[in-house]
This record gives C-alpha cells, structure tokens and sequence, in this order.
C-alpha cells in the first residue's frame, strides 16, 4: 500500500507514513486506533510534517448512513459532499449549505464545519466516540462536544476519536433562513429570506467554484486545505480600533467577528501572491496552495510571514484552521 501520505491529502503534502491501516468497520477501527499514531479519513484539513508520521496511520474507511426519521446516523468514514446531496434530494433541510466541503462525516463535529452562514453543530445531535483514556466506546451529547465557532472538544486532542455521527434536521422543501449575504444575493431573495434546497445546493457550489474551493483535478487553486486561516473574533475595543471600515459580525458576549481576508489583503498579501512553490489562491485570500512540488516547511514559512504581516499591521493574531501534525504553528 501506498505510503506517501502527501497522496492522503487536498495540499498534496506530507512525508512517509510507517504503516498504513484501512479500517472499514467500527470495529476495526477501534482496535486500529488503539495503537494508531494519527487517524486520517479525507485529508482536507490537515497539514502533515514533511518528517510524516512515526507508526501507524489509521484510514477511516467505515461507510453506513442510518435514516430514522428526521435523524441520520452517520458513520465516520462516509464522503461528506454526497451525504448533503442525498439529504437536498430527500427534502432534509440542515445541510444545504454545507455543500461542496470536501471530506468525511466523521471531521463535521471535529472544527464544527461551517459555511454560508450554516454550522454542522446546529443538526449535531450526539456523537459516538472511542475514548482513548476510558478505553470504551462513549456516545456524547451536542452540548458534550464543546461546540464553539470552528472548534469543540475532540479539535487538538487526541483522546476521542469519532465513530459515527447522529444528525437531527427538519424535513422541508426550502431552506432554513440564509443569513449569508453573498449566499442570499446569488439566490435573489433578502437576507432572512428562504429558497429551494436544491437552488440553495447548487447556488453554494457555484460560489465555492468561483473561489476554489470545490476539489477539481483541473484547477491549481483546489490544491489546498480551504481556508487556512479562522476569522478573528474580537472584542467590542479591538474591533473599534481597527482601521477603515472592516466587515464584522455580532458574537456572544458582546464580541465582533471580523474578515481574516480582509485583513490579510490590506496586509499586503493579495491574492496570487506566491513564495516560490507556494501562494495564495488566485480565487481566495484565505486558501494557501500547494503549486507543485512544494514542501510542508514551504506552506507554513508562507503562513507565517503573512500571520506576522497581519499582526503587525493592525495587532490582529491569526489562528490557523488545519489541524497541524508532526509541526507547530
């Protein structure tokens, strides 16, 4: 079996695996993770060390969607982007947002999986875990997994690992009301407003295409880990103090999430940008790319100058949104 892991992944990164596991039932993936150094289902979130990974990588490759009703039990290792289509196609309103995001079911609840204006932990009804430290297969409430913008319990922790997924979503012909601006513009109705789920589907990719982040053999620009950087949340003081007139977004507690593109580009770091092998997409400012044959070493040292650059120019600390393993951020 292959063992380049770099072939595992949407950047096209990463070096050798000691040995690759396949484990295509809960079961085996269980007693694989027991002893496996880093579980990797779609590769499209993570950024692996050009080093790679010392012992055994566990491939999710479980498959299984259960429908009881309006609830779907999902297992870990099913393809993301199909499952939204099926649900579109049922008349399942929760996930129509979502579409094009590449991966499994199993990453959705690990960074809370967002997009438009929709976030995966709105349908997240529990998530069934083998605990590392109890040794036991567990089932976790929504209110258990610690959801939080692009981030719960299981994200930088190696003690759980997702089994299966039970989602919860409605059963209507339109969607629910689209909060996305950009979203709702493209479908020709008011923020608020709601529209067909399969116009809203194919409204998302249309968008997601225009910005590279669809995975296509055919564009350079997929060849990433979609956005690498998470939109900075800030206080009511510090979003004040920033200079010109930055997007932003009410949160809990009185907070303002603001646009890292936005920061990022008057940073100085357009998009195209490119430091030998490695840049910014041409269709986004958020997406770093692979532009061949570069190194994990090469992407990173390219996010850092720009988390620098931003920091420097308006004190705004970025936080990468890939999951790190083998390197430090």
């Amino acid at each position: 079996m292959e063992r380049r892991l770099a072939d595992l992944t949407t950047l096209r990164l990463g070096g050798p695996a000691e040995r690759l596991v396949e484990a295509r039932t809960e079961a085996e993936l269980v007693a694989a993770a027991r002893d496996g150094a880093l579980v990797l289902a779609g590769g499209s979130n993570v950024v692996i060390a050009d080093e790679g990974v010392p012992g055994t990588v566990v491939l999710v490759r479980t498959r299984g969607v259960e429908r009881d009703g309006k609830r779907l039990v999902v297992a870990a290792g099913e393809p993301w982007d199909p499952l939204v289509a099926r649900c579109v196609a049922d008349g399942l309103q929760g996930f129509e947002c979502l579409a094009g995001i590449p991966g499994s079911a199993g990453a959705t609840p690990i960074q809370n999986v967002g997009a438009y204006g929709q976030d995966v932990s709105e349908t997240v009804e529990w998530v069934r875990v083998y605990d590392r430290e109890a040794d036991a297969v567990q089932m976790l409430s929504a209110a258990e997994c610690g959801f939080e913008y692009r981030r719960s319990v299981f994200k930088h922790r190696d003690r759980w690992l997702v089994l299966a997924v039970a989602y919860r979503l409605r059963e209507s012909p339109v969607s629910g009301p689209l909060r996305y601006a950009e979203l709702a513009r493209a479908l020709g109705v008011p923020v608020g407003g709601s529209a067909p789920l399969a116009a809203v589907r194919e409204a998302v990719l249309r968008l997601r295409r225009g910005k590279g982040m669809v995975i296509d053999p055919d564009d350079p620009d997929s060849v990433s880990a979609g956005s690498f950087f998470t939109n900075p949340i800030l206080s009511a003081e510090g979003f004040a103090a920033l200079p010109g007139d930055p997007p932003g977004w009410p949160e809990p507690g009185g907070r303002v999430k603001t646009s890292a593109a936005w920061l990022i580009e008057r940073a100085g770091f357009g998009r195209g940008h490119a430091r030998g092998r490695v840049g910014i997409s041409t269709k986004h400012t958020l997406a770093l790319v692979n532009r061949g044959g570069a190194t994990t070493a090469e992407l990173l040292g390219l996010a850092r100058e720009i988390a620098a650059g931003v920091e420097s120019a308006f004190g705004v600390r970025l936080a990468p949104e890939p999951v790190l393993v083998g390197t430090r951020w």
